[in-house]
């Protein structure tokens, strides 16, 4: 069963979703270009899972960012 959110993993989440839709990918494509499932993309976009620094790692490269950017406003 997931985990219940807690402010720094909504807020992190809220970040990767913002950086998706402006690159216009959807949550499945994202998924699969690093290799996780949908739901569990969707679960760390509503902070409901922590993802490990080797995926943070994917996702900012995929989104353009330093890893460092998905943890600020």
């Amino acid at each position: 069963m997931p985990k219940k959110p807690n402010k720094a993993l909504k807020t992190l989440g809220r970040k990767i979703q913002r950086l998706r839709n402006n690159h216009e990918i959807t949550q499945e494509e994202l998924a699969e270009m690093v290799h996780i499932s949908r739901v569990y993309m969707g679960y760390i976009e509503q902070g409901r899972e922590s993802p490990s620094l080797k995926l943070l790692m994917k996702l900012s490269k995929k989104l353009g960012v330093k890893v460092e950017d998905l943890f600020h406003r």
